[in-house]
């Protein structure tokens, strides 16, 4: 059973719960007073605001006691991904490297963007092919990843840089970056394969009636 952790301010809680449904796989909302249920076999930190975004994007959520399950089920092996805001909670509290900050606009931006898997060979991208490019919603103020130089060569070095965001056709360029993210990163994997933060949202890309299914793959890690 996949436990979607909800916190004050999430929002993607409910959609991430319905695209799971769609593709057979069980999972149940938690409210992180609550702790991980003991069947869990994974965790998905889902979008929204927690805590309106006070002090940093995530920073609060972070610090929920419900963490320290999170990190000792990721080094358990099960699978935990976050996305959008659940990326932020992630790289707060230690699950990735790297930062989500203001993006370069200094605007919320909400819209589709593209992405191309830069390496296929991990459980959230197996689904797609490398340089496989894909459209995927993006809702975010605070989305630009920021990483020392350092850190990201080691991160491309040891390959978990998992999507960039790119141009329809798979260029990587400054023009298909929406946030200023740092060498067009979109999504990257922690220290353990098994974990991964991005911030386009798979779970709005993956029911036939809104027309885009491109982010199944992604929550077909969790199968």
């Amino acid at each position: 059973m996949i436990a979607i952790v909800r916190f004050g301010g999430s929002n993607c809680d409910r959609d991430a719960e319905r695209a799971l449904a769609a593709m057979g796989i069980e999972s149940e909302i938690v409210w992180h007073e609550d702790g991980l249920p003991t069947d869990t076999t994974g965790v998905m930190l889902p979008g929204g605001f927690s805590y309106g975004d006070y002090l940093r994007a995530g920073a609060m959520a972070a610090r929920s006691p419900i963490m320290d399950e999170v990190r000792e089920a990721a080094a358990d092996g099960l699978p935990v991904l976050g996305i959008c805001n659940g990326a932020q909670i992630g790289s707060e509290s230690g699950l990735t490297p790297g930062a989500f900050t203001t993006n370069e606009s200094a605007r919320f931006q909400c819209e589709h963007v593209h992405v191309r898997v830069e390496n296929a060979d991990t459980r959230w991208t197996r689904a797609y092919d490398e340089g496989e490019v894909l459209q995927l919603p993006i809702a975010h103020a605070e989305g630009r990843f920021e990483i020392a130089d350092d850190a990201l060569a080691e991160l491309q070095a040891d390959e978990r840089v998992l999507f960039r965001y790119s141009e329809p056709d798979g260029t990587v360029s400054p023009a298909a970056n929406p946030n200023g993210s740092k060498n067009n990163v979109a999504g990257i994997l922690g220290e353990r394969e098994n974990v991964a933060v991005m911030m386009p949202h798979p779970e709005r890309a993956a029911l036939e009636d809104v027309g885009i299914t491109d982010g199944r793959g992604v929550l077909a890690g969790f199968e």
